[in-house]
């Protein structure tokens, strides 16, 4: 197997040699879409201080980039929980105001993880919109490479989406304890595994979603250059937790990004049936009627 072409649906992820070539392309429009998390494993109320990418975009990205900041432009801002999906038609509305829709190819990338990128094309193919590729690597990737970097500020006009919800992708907390006991969906924590197994505290009652199994994030990408591992090593980690495409797999963090990368990488690998459990621990651990499990 050639490991450099192994995406189900290449489309989706980009190089940034690509982009690189494609930086005037009118027909692409590229978003930085950083979030930093400070995580404060003391106050299961406020797990974390979210922080947006701005102030680094600002000093220096792509050139022809403009921002998405996912916590204040495209989460719900009257939920309890950080980065809660707004109403998919209220999401949609904000995309367009932003610049994201027809006719363009959309370039998501990120500054720490391609978790974030992941998230923002999650909701994109939510509302119906899949002309969506991730920057394999992001932006350090990118300065690594030696690519030309700016700092002038950048915005797209607004465009127009057709607006085709998918309401399917994204679920609630009913979903997940009615998966509990289902054979045939397997339930995926991407958190690390001291979360998993109960020895850290971040997000309230310790442990996890009963009989529900871990691979962490991270393990998804190469530590030297934020890439995505090749199709063998990804498709091992899956395998060795008997997780296979006939099963439906519904994902979970602590807030719904690193679930969506796992998610990501289970449709690229040609899962069909895939769930992304949008408030994940934030909101199970500190629900004393919902179970919870710990080694």
């Amino acid at each position: 197997m050639n490991d450099e072409i192994f995406w189900k649906y290449p489309d989706a992820i980009v190089s940034c040699e690509w982009l690189n070539k494609n930086l005037n392309n009118p027909d692409i429009r590229i978003y930085d879409c950083t979030t930093y998390l400070h995580y404060r494993d003391e106050d299961p109320s406020l797990p974390y201080i979210v922080e947006s990418g701005r102030e680094k975009y600002d000093l220096s990205h792509i050139p022809n980039s403009s921002f998405l900041d996912l916590q204040h432009q495209l989460s719900d801002q009257e939920s309890p929980y950080r980065f809660t999906l707004p109403s998919l038609d209220i999401l949609a509305d904000s995309f367009e105001k932003l610049g994201v829709g027809d006719p363009f190819h959309i370039i998501l990338y990120s500054r720490n993880g391609s978790q974030w990128s992941a998230r923002l094309w999650w909701m994109l193919r939510a509302v119906g919109f899949d002309k969506v590729s991730i920057l394999d690597g992001g932006f350090n990737e990118w300065e690594r490479l030696g690519f030309i970097t700016s700092n002038i500020n950048f915005s797209f006009p607004a465009s127009n989406l057709t607006f085709l919800p998918r309401d399917d992708i994204f679920v609630n907390k009913d979903m997940v304890k009615d998966a509990i006991n289902d054979n045939g969906t397997k339930i995926l924590n991407s958190l690390t595994s001291d979360i998993h197994s109960g020895n850290n505290p971040r997000y309230g009652r310790r442990g996890r979603i009963p009989n529900s199994l871990n691979i962490p994030f991270h393990e998804l990408l190469d530590s030297k250059n934020g890439k995505f591992k090749n199709i063998k090593e990804l498709s091992k980690l899956f395998f060795d937790k008997n997780i296979f495409k006939n099963h439906k797999v519904l994902n979970y963090c602590g807030g719904g990004i690193a679930a969506s990368l796992e998610a990501f990488v289970l449709y690229q690998l040609g899962f069909e049936d895939i769930m992304i459990y949008d408030n994940s621990l934030s909101e199970w651990a500190i629900d004393e009627n919902l179970p919870i499990e710990k080694d």
